[in-house]
């Protein structure tokens, strides 16, 4: 395999590159790489929608979470998004700050702390969902309806098969992942 040749003078690149090894495959064909980048492409159409606020598509679900289950205690909550505790607990506390959620302790447990949301907090997401929806249409625009169901049927195939390899587990859906 060839190798590459330094130049004599800076700044000049090397003569020859190095040859691709024969497995390698473009990053184009990596759905790990293209994953990531749809995430951060989604990511950045979320803050548009709701550039009126200071809030992550992570704290959006949360408090969406506490809206459909409230009660919920923090442990549940982080099974409920798929992050771990740490996580979770820091995001709560942010939205604890602005006054979205409100946590007390369980009375018949008092090692758990129960998430709810504030009226503000309910009202935040209903003030919002519209904008979330957009966000979420705005992603699979590119796809026509049939090729939106598919997606949609592949990715939760997809999570739902792999959902015990990742850092934290997720709390499948009622129903499981797949339709």
């Amino acid at each position: 395999m060839p190798t590459a040749v330094a130049s004599t003078r800076p700044g000049k690149p090397a003569d020859t590159a190095p040859a691709a090894p024969a497995s390698h495959t473009s990053i184009w064909e990596r759905p790990g790489f293209l994953v990531r980048r749809l995430h951060q492409i989604h990511v950045a159409m979320f803050l548009q929608a709701l550039s009126e606020e200071n809030v992550t598509p992570i704290q959006y679900g949360l408090l969406s979470i506490l809206l459909d289950r409230p009660g919920l205690d923090q442990l549940s909550v982080a099974k409920e998004l798929g992050i771990d505790r740490a996580n979770v607990g820091d995001v709560l506390q942010r939205l604890e700050q602005r006054k979205l959620l409100t946590r007390v302790i369980d009375p018949s447990d008092k090692r758990r702390k129960i998430c709810l949301p504030t009226r503000d907090g309910i009202a935040f997401v209903h003030k919002y969902h519209e904008n979330m929806q957009q966000a979420q249409q705005r992603l699979l625009e590119p796809l026509s309806a049939d090729e939106r169901s598919t997606f949609m049927a592949l990715l939760r195939r997809l999570v739902g098969e792999n959902n015990d390899v990742g850092r934290a587990l997720l709390t499948p859906p009622r129903g499981g992942f797949v339709d």
